[in-house]
């Protein structure tokens, strides 16, 4: 990666994260997780797919009417004249619209889904992207995916050969979607190397993941250190099947590693609450950056690492502070019988209370003796409080 090149986040909640949900969002729905989006300062907005319905006709025309000017505004479209058509009559209320045509490009899917030759599929992406470019003309951006990129391993030359002919038709951004994560990230990763290295600087290369195996976020992120300037992310990882690449997650991880990200973080965790009410889906307390239980520690070793780093910038076991991302938690630490002495400690001191070692011994034994009696249940801290002030009574 270029020093200092910024790395852009291109938002698809509203169009691949809305798609999969049991019940999509209605128009006011739309609205408020697109006002999310631009309080969280992402760099473009996918805001449907115009041509499949009249609903998502009149949602992507509203929230194009809705953008605040300068900031991109995506439809997506299939490379066909006339859904290219409509869905530019929805998308040209933006002040920067971007145009967006997706074509399969894998060897698989031209030959078991869309029945058509290569020589075919390369005249319907000159087609169709040169017809867009003439309709959006120099007043927005014309992206062209091709998807199922992360499948065209045995003909990767003519999964290249799409992205450079419809560069040549118009194309300001290409988009090398891993449509169905199968394989390792480096695969995919050395396949996008291949197609920037090729390409240079002519346009915007763009990825897309999605997160079958689990991986969608290192993936996208290792793809920013082989030319990718643009990752497609969805809020709270929604998508088909298990979801779209992480808007926190990427931008979080990124940044960690110095790179220049534009987003607020200090309103990710308030924006993941509110899309995890709007759609029904729980946060799962271990969800990294947002989850209830990431700043929790139990373990001895751990305990004594946090308490003698807790106010420092850089923690023992920590990689963030929680209001970094706008939660006004903190870390906590709590007494199983996997806890040390040091998590008595910790917590009687963070009451007020001012306890000897001694003291500290007794309460140790006497709460991990509980804890083992009762199923290795998590002593609480009123009951730890109230032991110590019993104890500090009698003394």
């Amino acid at each position: 990666m270029e020093q200092g090149k910024k790395i852009k986040i291109q938002d698809v909640t509203l169009r691949d994260g809305n798609q999969a949900l049991k019940k999509p969002w209605d128009l006011d729905q739309k609205k408020e997780v697109f006002d999310l989006l631009i309080e969280l300062q992402v760099d473009g907005i996918e805001v449907g797919f115009p041509s499949s319905n009249q609903t998502e006709f009149e949602a992507t025309k509203t929230l194009a009417k809705r953008a605040p000017r300068g900031l991109p505004i995506a439809a997506l479209s299939r490379a066909n004249r006339s859904e290219i058509e409509r869905t530019w009559e929805a998308l040209s209320y933006a002040d920067t619209p971007r145009l967006h045509i997706v074509f399969p490009v894998s060897a698989f899917s031209i030959k078991h889904v869309l029945h058509m030759s290569e020589e075919q599929v390369l005249t319907r992406i000159v087609d169709t992207v040169a017809f867009a470019r003439s309709i959006v003309g120099t007043r927005g951006e014309v992206q062209f995916s091709g998807e199922h990129f992360g499948d065209a391993f045995e003909n990767f030359d003519f999964a290249t050969e799409c992205f450079l002919a419809s560069i040549q038709s118009g194309a300001d951004i290409i988009n090398l979607p891993n449509t169905v994560e199968r394989y390792r990230p480096f695969l995919f990763v050395d396949m996008v190397k291949k197609v920037a290295d090729r390409i240079g600087n002519q346009v915007t290369v763009s990825v897309h993941t999605h997160n079958d195996l689990g991986m969608a976020t290192a993936t996208s992120v290792e793809c920013a250190y082989v030319g990718a300037t643009q990752i497609e992310v969805a809020l709270n990882g929604l998508g088909e099947r298990a979801g779209n690449t992480n808007l926190y997650e990427t931008a979080l991880a990124l940044h960690q590693n110095g790179e220049s990200i534009g987003i607020r973080f200090d309103r990710i965790y308030p924006t993941a609450k509110r899309i995890s009410e709007l759609t029904g889906i729980p946060i799962g307390e271990k969800t990294p950056i947002i989850g209830a239980d990431i700043f929790s520690h139990r373990s001895g070793i751990h305990q004594d690492g946090v308490a003698k780093t807790k106010s420092m910038q850089k923690g023992a076991y920590r990689t963030f502070s929680p209001e970094f991302v706008g939660r006004n938690d903190s870390e906590t630490i709590s007494f199983t019988n996997q806890s040390g002495h040091k998590a008595i400690q910790f917590i009687l001191e963070s009451k007020g209370l001012e306890v000897t070692q001694g003291l500290v011994q007794v309460l140790f034994e006497q709460a991990k003796s509980i804890s083992t009696k009762e199923g290795n249940r998590e002593i609480t801290e009123s009951e730890l409080v109230s032991w110590a002030k019993q104890q500090l009574i009698v003394i």
